[in-house]
């Protein structure tokens, strides 16, 4: 199965919180992952960041946030032109999931961590 580069977006330290959980699956699977969220940390080896900044050959982006907070990354998800995004559970978006897909890009509203344990990532 071919790497995937995947954006985690909402990316936490917190042990408890389901993004911390999928970037520690992702690296698990050696996908390459950057991670995105409110606090600089570094999460299995992978530094989350604060900055949007352009992420060369994106495959996925993995949603953890809600609707609201989503909002100021609808402009930077489709300038990076990834393949698909999914919306975990608790960051479905209808609105902007319709946008993604008249853009070409690919919606799942799926759990990361479900995928990837079955081996549909």
């Amino acid at each position: 199965m071919p790497l995937k580069k995947t954006l985690v977006l909402g990316a936490s330290s917190n042990p408890e919180r389901y993004s911390f959980l999928a970037i520690n699956r992702l690296r698990e699977h050696d996908h390459p992952v950057i991670a995105v969220g409110k606090r600089t940390a570094v999460v299995a080896g992978v530094p989350v960041q604060t900055e949007t900044d352009p992420i060369p050959d994106l495959d996925t982006v993995t949603v953890y946030l809600n609707t609201e907070n989503q909002k100021n990354y609808y402009d930077y998800i489709i300038s990076q032109h990834p393949r698909r995004v999914i919306f975990n559970p608790g960051a479905e978006n209808p609105k902007f999931e319709k946008t993604l897909s008249e853009k070409g890009i690919q919606v799942l509203e799926a759990c990361t961590l479900v995928l990837l344990g079955t081996g549909q990532y």
